[in-house]
Parts: structure tokens; sequence; C-alpha cells
């Protein structure tokens, strides 16, 4: 079986969706920027006005992908409305560094129709979302989980990525070598080792993987172990293990470059709050 390129970030990133608004909505609806959100326009159109751009308009039955926090603002016709299902959603740990967001656009738009392989589970999230069934805020969450997946693998399939892990993702060859880091963190790669799997010389390698990720083999071979680190950590497993584990000599090695990457130790950043994507309040209106 070949590789997989999500199984290692999913299985190492916490993916997480609350639904917060199902049915009609409206007039105008801002959304804050403490978290990432996913939106289903089941119906619209819908206008958006955004920090991340200029402004568009939804005609046709679309997803709208904020991976990132970012103030939003939706704009409906008073009369008529539009029918959506929104979820705020987290991927992997909050900050600037995460790679996963780091590679998407600030916003990214996708058809439905573009997205055929989805069919399937958007008739069971409408239908739970539109539906009064018992669980169905848990039914329609887990959904929105599964949806977050398709829209990162049509976004690496599609190249709607930025420079960055998604975007290495995305090359054939490139793959093969970040998928063999993420499989293995532990392991002393080497760049030889590196171009091999991806079936190129060195240089060629090297020059490749900073221009597409935009970062070196090391750096981004580095980056990955912390974020491996950080899900050992949050698992409960001791620095020394998890050192180890990572490929690296000592706790205090790893310390060293766990505080370059997250800006404290590891210590101090589980000390942190983890922060939830729940919004406070659930709308559940029936479509017109």
């Amino acid at each position: 079986m070949p590789p997989d390129r999500l199984d290692a970030l999913l299985s190492r990133f916490r993916l997480e969706a609350r639904v917060f608004h199902s049915g009609l909505l409206c007039g105008s609806y801002d959304f804050d920027a403490e978290t990432g959100y996913l939106h289903f326009v089941r119906r619209g159109p819908v206008r958006v006005h955004h920090a991340a751009g200029k402004p568009f308009t939804i005609e046709e039955p679309s997803a709208i992908l904020y991976a990132a926090p970012t103030h939003h603002r939706f704009i409906c016709a008073p009369d008529t409305g539009a029918d959506l299902v929104c979820a705020s959603v987290r991927i992997g740990e909050p900050g600037a560094a995460n790679p996963i967001v780091a590679s998407l656009p600030p916003c990214t738009v996708i058809p439905l129709a573009a997205m055929p392989t989805l069919g399937p589970a958007l008739e069971l999230l409408f239908g739970e979302a539109f539906g009064q069934s018992c669980g169905r805020l848990a039914a329609v969450n887990r959904l929105f989980e599964l949806a977050v997946i398709h829209v990162l693998r049509f976004a690496m399939v599609e190249g709607r990525t930025n420079t960055g892990m998604l975007a290495g993702l995305s090359d054939p060859a490139l793959a093969k070598a970040i998928v063999a880091m993420h499989e293995q963190p532990g392991h002393e790669w080497t760049l030889e080792e590196l171009a091999t799997r991806a079936g190129m010389s060195r240089s060629r390698f090297a020059s490749t993987f900073h221009e597409t990720v935009g970062l070196t083999p090391g750096n981004y071979l580095a980056g990955w172990r912390v974020t491996v680190a950080q899900d050992l950590l949050r698992k409960g497993r001791p620095l020394k293990v998890v050192a180890n584990e990572v490929g690296y000599a000592s706790p205090v090695a790893l310390s060293r470059v766990f505080k370059a990457k997250v800006g404290s130790s590891p210590r101090e950043w589980l000390a942190l709050p983890t922060p939830t994507v729940s919004k406070p309040l659930v709308v559940a209106s029936s479509p017109r």
C-alpha cells in the first residue's frame, strides 16, 4: 500500500469541529477571529466580507473554509435569507506556527459540485443539521470533521495551497520524503536519504524542497519533531521518553529546539490552557 500523505498529519494534529448554526440566516452576521470556521452554503446567495481580501458573493452551494481565525461577515437577503450550516474548527495546536494552517490560503472557497466524493457525507450532514433527531449535534460535529479532511484533500490535489507543508505533500516526489519524515521522526535522516526517497539528486532535492516548502529539509524535520513532541506531551508522555522518540539525545536538546519553534519550554507550553472551538449559541431553524 502506498504511503498516505494525510494519515500521519491527522494522527498528530487534533481535528475538532463544533456546529453552532444550522438553518436560515437573514440579514448580516459577524464571525469573530477567535477560531477557524467551515461554512456550508446550501442555498444562497451570500455576500462575504472579510479581513482576508476583497468581498465576494456565493451563488451556488459551496464550502467556505477559514483555517486561521479571520473576522468575516455574511450578508444575506433580509426576506428570503440563505440556508447555511456553520461550525468552528481547529486543526492542530493554535498559533501562527501551525504548519497545516500556514499552508492554506486565508479563505478557501470550493463549490460543492467540485467535491463529488463528499456528496454522501453532505447528505448526512444536511439531514442531521436540518433535522431534529436526538444526537444530531454530535453527529454533525463528526461529519464536519470528515468534511475538513475532504477540503484538505481537495486543496492538495487541486494546488490550493501556499508554500508550506501541504504544498510539499502536493508534490509527488517531495511527498515521498516528507511522508518518510512524518512516519519516522526519530530517525537520523540525512539529506542523501531524503533525496533518494524523492528520486532526486541532493542539490535538486534541497533546492526544490526549499522553494516548495519554504524551509530546508533539516528545519522542516525539526518542526515536525516538535509537532510530534507536542502530541506526545499532551498525551502525558514524560519529556525524557518523548525526546528519545523524536530523535533527540536528551530532554535539554529537545527543550532547546521546542522553545525556538514554539516560544516557550515544554513545561510552560503544557501549562497553557487548551483553547476550545465551542461557540456559545446553537441556532436550529428550518430552511425555507
